[in-house]
């Protein structure tokens, strides 16, 4: 018999149907997102890229009630390693988001450091280690952006160690967390970038579980991972490739991470969101609909 996890709030977001971009036209309309994440079983839903679903609260509002979904999240891309230059372009975008998140009833702003590298041809546009100065100014500037997301808009950012940025494994996310402050920023910990960058997911919990505000839930094939790593395949190509797995199929093993993730409640009776990211862009359009209600049948199962 399954545990409760009563203060996990278990949603899904256009990642799940494919979706990278606003407008692109291998994805699924995002009418048929909504329809099919509700149909799934999700009560709530990410924004995804800014401008996939519609930017007008009150339109988005009542798209979401007829459906009866709810948003959690919304999601910005920055550079802030490089420094005070990028603050205004930086905060005119993350701006935009976070209006909508705040509109739509979120409480956070998920926030991933910009690619190292192009991710169709892997092409280095930058090195891929940051200098002393870069990462200070990475964690000035998050703790900056953090500051003032949540005087202006009233949410938390939650920043997303992810593979092919400066953020990636554990000794970048050790190095990352140590130099903020958690008043500042938080972290959303995404259990298959983690696992897909070789950390821990579970240790990291057990050291920094203080710092987790929110989750993302994905697994990694680990023979595909192999073949990723051996031919240095960027993050695009290796998505393509079948690098992420169906729950409950890859790793980490997701119902140890769900329990270690419930028991931060034990003095914070909060809720903890844990967003189904089943990276697979592109896809056909009628495969994200049977993977999302596998996955939310499983995580039912699981107790949450």
């Amino acid at each position: 018999m399954s545990t409760a996890l009563d203060r996990i709030r278990v949603g899904s977001a256009p990642d799940s149907w494919g979706v990278w971009f606003a407008d692109d036209p291998q994805q699924v309309p995002w009418q048929r997102f909504l329809d099919e994440v509700s149909t799934a079983g999700y009560e709530w839903v990410e924004l995804g890229p800014y401008g996939y679903l519609p930017t007008d609260p009150a339109v988005l509002r009542d798209e979401l009630d007829r459906r009866g979904l709810r948003v959690s999240a919304g999601t910005v891309f920055t550079a802030l390693h490089r420094g005070p230059a990028v603050w205004d372009g930086t905060w005119e975008h993350v701006s935009g988001v976070a209006r909508l998140a705040k509109a739509t009833g979120a409480r956070h702003l998920v926030v991933i450091p910009e690619f190292w590298r192009d991710q169709v041809t892997g092409a280095p546009l930058e090195s891929d280690r940051l200098t002393a100065e870069q990462t200070a100014d990475l964690a000035a500037g998050m703790e900056r952006l953090g500051r003032a997301v949540r005087d202006t808009f009233g949410l938390r950012i939650v920043v997303h160690p992810h593979a092919d940025t400066h953020i990636d494994g554990e000794e970048a996310v050790a190095r990352f967390l140590d130099a903020t402050d958690p008043e500042d920023v938080a972290l959303c910990l995404d259990t298959g970038h983690y696992a897909y960058c070789g950390g821990d997911t579970l240790q990291l919990i057990r050291t920094y579980g203080e710092r987790v505000g929110y989750l993302h839930l994905k697994q990694v094939n680990p023979a595909v991972l192999a073949e990723v790593r051996a031919e240095k395949l960027p993050f695009g190509p290796a998505v393509r490739r079948g690098v992420f797995s169906e729950p409950p199929a890859g790793v980490p093993d997701l119902p140890p991470v769900l329990a270690a993730a419930q028991a931060l409640g034990t003095d914070r009776d909060v809720e903890l969101f844990a967003i189904v990211e089943q990276d697979m862009y592109p896809c056909l359009p009628d495969q994200p609909l049977p993977i999302a209600s596998r996955t939310r049948r499983f995580l039912s199962a699981c107790g949450a």
